[in-house]
């Protein structure tokens, strides 16, 4: 039975084998560098590194986002060269509560590859289990990744403007909640949010220890939000579509399938001027 939203520590130690493909996604807004030189000092035996911003996103051009989507057919040939085949199972992994494993959870499921899973608790929970690390970087025999796109997982900004205030769209944003307001902002040039968005942090989906909260908390949680609503009609948004990820995936390990993403997010919505924008908490 394949994986396709979390995977505990003791599961993958139990379970995998060579032909599973482990990524390590650990980075930093503040250190972009930093994950890549986090990997090379250890990693999770057999693991390959995909950056951010190099690999699981496309040049930002100033009007769409800080992380627009990466080219489908890019990412696809760089899998395929990892040795990622349409039978592989993968495993995303962090040091961030799936912050930045969510982004390649939910663009692989894009691409169309449904066995897909974050290693709940990240590094953390698998060396609190007393599991290895090494620091070789593997290699791989490469293979074909066959891109099927499913364009049906997102929607756009002009989606997200023509559905303003209309109860056929429940727009939930992942960001902090002092950004959320308008406060503290110091990754976009604008503060606020898109007017009508429901504020959930990404960090309330997790424990104190970092792993994903039970998925019966979790329904009840994303339950309030839309208010026992058709997940079909939520929207989920951050920053730059990164965290609003870890949304979709909570949502997903709660049984609450059919959320879309808006990828461009806040940082693409507040380069156009003419969008609304609020701030608060209206």
């Amino acid at each position: 039975m394949p994986f396709t939203n979390l995977i505990s520590p003791q599961e993958l130690a139990r379970l995998a084998t060579p032909e599973w493909r482990i990524f390590d996604c650990r980075f930093d807004l503040a250190a972009p560098r930093s994950g890549r030189l986090a990997y090379d000092q250890g990693h999770l035996p057999g693991a390959f590194f995909l950056d951010l911003e190099e690999d699981l996103s496309s040049p930002p051009n100033g009007l769409n986002g800080r992380h627009p989507l990466p080219d489908p057919q890019f990412l696809a040939d760089k899998l395929g060269s990892l040795g990622v085949g349409a039978e592989t199972q993968v495993v995303a992994y962090d040091a961030s509560g799936g912050m930045f494993a969510a982004r390649l959870w939910w663009l692989l499921r894009w691409l169309g590859h449904d066995k897909v899973a974050v290693l709940n608790g990240g590094l953390p929970a698998w060396t609190r289990l007393g599991q290895p690390l090494d620091a070789i970087e593997p290699s791989a025999v490469a293979g074909h990744f066959p891109l099927q796109l499913q364009n049906g997982m997102k929607v756009d900004a002009e989606y997200v403007l023509g559905h303003l205030e209309h109860p056929g769209m429940t727009l939930i944003d992942a960001r902090s909640p002092d950004r959320f307001r308008g406060e503290n902002e110091t990754l976009d040039p604008v503060g606020g949010h898109i007017p009508g968005a429901i504020n959930r942090f990404f960090k309330d989906n997790l424990e104190a220890d970092g792993c994903f909260k039970q998925a019966s908390e979790l329904q009840e949680e994303f339950g309030k939000l839309i208010k026992g609503g058709d997940a079909h009609n939520v929207v989920l948004q951050c920053g730059s579509g990164v965290t609003a990820c870890h949304n979709l995936l909570a949502m997903e390990a709660a049984g609450l399938d059919g959320a879309r993403l808006y990828a461009g997010s806040w940082s693409e919505w507040c380069a156009d001027p003419a969008r609304p924008i609020a701030t608060g908490t209206d």
